[in-house]
């Protein structure tokens, strides 16, 4: 007789807490804080969700997030959806996120969901996000404006966001810390 593990099932209350942070996701894409380069809190729904939620239920968030904005929902920075987003130069970032979510999954399923293990995993996912959207903006800059340097993509799109999205990721974690001690 063999017996085989199936993945545990989604509860309602699970599906639940993923359309939460899928909402929380596209509400936080819309605040946009003025400054040089306007920044959204887009980063911080998405570590707040990986780090409440945990990797499965976090990246299921991710998912659906990701999902609406695929077709066609208003739920990207600036009331922005659909495959044009994110096809276009920055939609490797957004697409970053599910490889964020993924690496946030992995990461905690070896080193468990100590305080220290879930900023090191989000610390790793955001590096993914950055190099994913990075590579992305690379190619699709240079099929539609000409070939640019590895710096000059890097000082217009991490550069300018390294210290606003650690800052949202170190109150993400703290903020799910919280959180989570009334979650089931």
């Amino acid at each position: 007789m063999t017996t085989t593990t199936a993945a545990p099932r989604l509860r309602t209350v699970d599906m639940s807490y993923i359309a939460l942070f899928a909402v929380l996701m596209a509400v936080c894409a819309w605040i946009s804080i003025p400054m040089t380069v306007p920044f959204t809190l887009q980063t911080f729904a998405v570590f707040a969700a990986l780090a409440t939620l945990g990797g499965r239920r976090g990246t299921y968030a991710v998912l659906v997030y990701l999902l609406l904005g695929a077709v066609g929902l208003p739920v990207f920075a600036g009331f922005q959806g659909g495959p044009g987003v994110l096809l276009g130069t920055t939609g490797g970032y957004i697409l970053g996120f599910l490889g964020s979510a993924l690496v946030f999954w992995l990461a905690t399923a070896w080193l468990g969901d100590s305080l220290p293990a879930v900023l090191t995993a989000c610390g790793m996912g955001l590096v993914v996000c950055y190099a994913f959207g990075t590579a992305w903006f690379l190619v699709v800059y240079a099929r539609t404006s000409g070939p640019i340097g590895l710096l000059t993509a890097l000082g217009w799109c991490v550069f300018p966001f390294l210290v606003p999205d650690l800052i949202k990721l170190g109150l993400a974690v703290l903020v799910s810390q919280r959180v989570k001690r009334f979650l089931k």
